[in-house]
């Protein structure tokens, strides 16, 4: 189990430097895609099992919709032009080092609190009960009903639109 965290840990961060360092925006997102499924399969393994699900699919779902739009409206969507994802390499690294260190700095720093009380029964409910509240009811419908708006953008967003080949209802 560990091992295997760890795994998914180094392989979300390399997909993520990915991201800046291939030379298309396809390859690009793939690359966010892997590291956000990586990161869901670390919330599975940690047993918050709806997050790391809810993370998979709302990953899968916006890679497919900014794949729509990267096919309708880029120039180049199989990235076969080459093209640069970082701007100010510099600017961009010195504030990158800079907040990095300044983060690490603050992990080892900061003393840690100990655990009081044992672990929920239910650490899903009990975190979805701390963010939402009573109104996690309403989240999950809206959750729906964002899930129906993507599916259909998609289904509009095809050649054939809604009404298929002929266009006629």
């Amino acid at each position: 189990m560990t091992v295997l965290f760890w795994v998914l840990a180094v392989a979300a961060v390399a997909f993520g430097a990915a991201v800046f360092a291939v030379g298309s925006m396809a390859r690009a997102t793939f690359a966010l895609l892997a590291s956000f499924l990586c990161v869901g399969g670390e919330l599975l393994l940690v047993g918050l099992h709806y997050l790391g699900v809810l993370v998979v699919l709302m990953m899968i779902m916006e890679m497919l919709v900014m794949a729509v739009f990267m096919i309708m409206y880029m120039m180049d969507p199989g990235g076969l032009m080459p093209m640069s994802m970082v701007h100010n390499r510099r600017g961009a690294l010195a504030v990158a080092g800079t907040v990095f260190a300044a983060l690490a700095a603050g992990v080892f720093a900061i003393p840690w609190p100990q655990r009081r009380g044992a672990a929920p029964h239910d650490p899903t409910f009990a975190l979805g009960q701390s963010i939402m509240g009573p109104k996690m009811l309403v989240m999950m419908v809206i959750g729906i009903a964002i899930l129906a708006t993507m599916i259909a953008t998609v289904v509009l967003a095809t050649r054939t639109g809604r009404y298929g080949e002929d266009g006629v209802r």
